[in-house]
């Protein structure tokens, strides 16, 4: 189905609404381009496509492409499949190294005005919709960190478990905790430890952010395919990844003497088969699990997504041509004449 022929319960089309937006702005600001959406629905495909027509260059937004060397779990389009289009943040944190979100919408704002200047277009591309927000939404600064406050969080999950503490996130702040898995103790610590310094939800602090680009005009696509679609699709780069040395990769990294606490193995894909190594299940197992989990995460961004602002949804893989001929006309639409960048030299 075209993404036409959706049409919100005011009537308007999805894809209208923030189309007019665009159009009427993008006449006196620079613009910028970001292809969001689910795993496995080929927002690479259709990114290096459309840059390569319009002579872009790419922002990564996936937490765990920032760091060095976690190439195959985080599908990382090698350099070879570029086609010379370059790519901004993506392997530019030590994996021992906490890399934030406001980092990232520091240097992705960075990145944007680079490109620009360069008469470039710029093309942010990922699944993580918090590192989206925090570029074109902003973030808070936030209280500073309370020791005492956080060992007896922690203390809380030790004696009553994990699923407590969300539990009891969920009571002060829905939102936050619709956000964060159950499983991340750090992040959940973090939102609990906001609300008992300020009295506020972290998502309260959120409203009142503003963005890191606040003259970039956003023409932003998401992708969404059937959920049957995302699971055979899901199935199949699993399958690819072992194919390509996703376990060698992992001991690569060990071996490099990289903590298996390092923050981008906490992320999917990467627990699941330093528990395998651990022994914790046998190989299929683990192809079943990072299948099942990447299956639940979709459905997580999926329902992020949905409440993101000004999205132009497009229901089809990034691969497809009518996935490419329908951003191309909105973007041959969206954008001015003089910003034009058609036709990469």
């Amino acid at each position: 189905m075209s993404s036409s022929a959706l049409a919100g319960s005011d009537g308007g089309s999805e894809r209208t609404r923030p189309l007019e937006e665009a159009e009427k702005v993008g006449k006196m600001r620079p613009t910028a381009v970001a292809i969001l959406g689910p795993t496995a629905t080929g927002k690479s495909a259709l990114a290096l496509a459309l840059a390569k027509a319009w002579r872009g260059e790419i922002i990564n937004c996936d937490s765990t492409a920032v760091y060095r060397g976690f190439d195959i779990g985080t599908d990382k389009v090698p350099e070879a499949e570029r086609g010379g289009i370059p790519h901004h943040l993506m392997d530019i944190a030590d994996p021992t190294s906490e890399y934030t979100a406001a980092q990232y919408a520091r240097d992705a704002a960075a990145a944007i005005r680079d490109i620009h200047r360069r008469g470039a277009l710029p093309f942010i591309v990922g699944g993580t919709g918090f590192y989206y927000r925090a570029l074109t939404r902003g973030l808070f600064p936030g209280p500073g960190k309370d020791e005492a406050l956080r060992r007896r969080l922690h203390a809380i999950a030790g004696r009553r478990g994990v699923g407590f503490v969300h539990r009891m996130l969920d009571r002060i702040d829905p939102a936050s905790a619709r956000r964060i898995e159950p499983r991340d103790l750090k992040r959940m610590v973090r939102a609990l430890e906001v609300f008992f310094l300020t009295g506020r939800p972290l998502t309260a602090h959120f409203a009142d952010t503003q963005s890191l680009i606040p003259d970039v005009e956003v023409l932003a696509f998401a992708l969404r395919i059937p959920a049957d679609q995302i699971s055979v699709r899901v199935t199949h780069r699993v399958e690819q990844q072992f194919a390509r040395g996703l376990l060698e990769e992992v001991r690569s990294l060990l071996a490099a003497g990289i903590p298996s606490t390092a923050r981008p193995f906490g992320g999917l894909v990467y627990r699941q088969v330093l528990e395998h190594l651990d022994g914790v299940r046998d190989e299929a197992a683990t192809r079943a699990l990072i299948a099942q989990e990447n299956r639940r995460y979709a459905r997580r961004q999926l329902i992020w997504f949905r409440k993101e602002p000004n999205l132009v949804w497009l229901d089809g893989p990034g691969e497809s041509p009518e996935t490419l001929a329908e951003a191309s006309d909105l973007l041959a639409r969206a954008i001015p004449l003089h910003q034009s960048h058609r036709h990469r030299a």
